[in-house]
């Protein structure tokens, strides 16, 4: 018996890198959308929840590839703007240009709202939050979880690694989440929270490599 393949529904690299690192102890096995065809319409992510939005993205891709699919929502949410930027991180100061060139307008526009916040204001409490949902192609909602990742939001950027906000988001440990190294990071983020959460479901229900 062959069995059920996974889908994660993303095409963003950086996310499917930190999924297969905390997969791959349990041997989950997936494929992303970059092994279907391109013409896959995107689902209009227009809710105003994490686990919204989530389910919305896995159940679309799940009926369009006819497989089981694994979505995210995630995003930042600071305690001074009321969780925002929230659902609207990753678009939080424009949808124009790269992916890289949005982070840094992202991260500009968020060290400007929270300017007149001194470093350890209780204001600039900030926790990354990353809600999974699995669907199936027939629309059912088969698990959910959600993971948080808390800090303080920074004065100025720091560390190379990760991406998005990053390089703002200080740690109690005093490091920020770029200066993490990538498999520390994957092991205590947002998404690692999640992805424990949600991976005795997959063991459950077969999404594992019998090899």
């Amino acid at each position: 018996m062959t069995p059920p393949q996974l889908v994660i529904a993303t095409a963003n690299p950086h996310k499917l890198e930190e999924l297969r690192a905390i997969f791959a102890p349990h041997r989950i096995r997936f494929r992303s959308l970059a092994d279907f065809p391109d013409d896959i319409p995107e689902p209009d992510e227009s809710a105003d929840s994490f686990l919204a939005n989530a389910t919305i993205k896995a159940t679309a891709y799940a009926r369009a590839t006819g497989h089981p699919c694994l979505a995210d929502d995630s995003g930042l949410e600071v305690d001074a703007l009321d969780g925002q930027p929230g659902v609207h991180s990753a678009y939080y100061a424009g949808t124009e240009g790269s992916r890289a060139e949005r982070d840094q307008r992202n991260n500009a526009k968020l060290l400007g709202a929270l300017a007149h916040l001194p470093e350890g204001h209780p204001g600039r409490a900030a926790r990354f939050v990353c809600t999974m949902v699995l669907a199936s192609p027939e629309g059912d909602i088969l698990a959910t979880s959600r993971g948080e990742f808390p800090g303080v939001i920074t004065s100025s950027p720091r560390g190379e690694n990760g991406f998005g906000y990053d390089p703002l988001l200080l740690l109690p440990d005093g490091r920020t989440s770029a200066e993490l190294p990538p498999d520390e990071k994957n092991a205590r983020s947002h998404r690692a929270a999640a992805a424990r959460i949600i991976t005795p479901d997959l063991v459950r229900l077969g999404f594992v490599d019998p090899s």
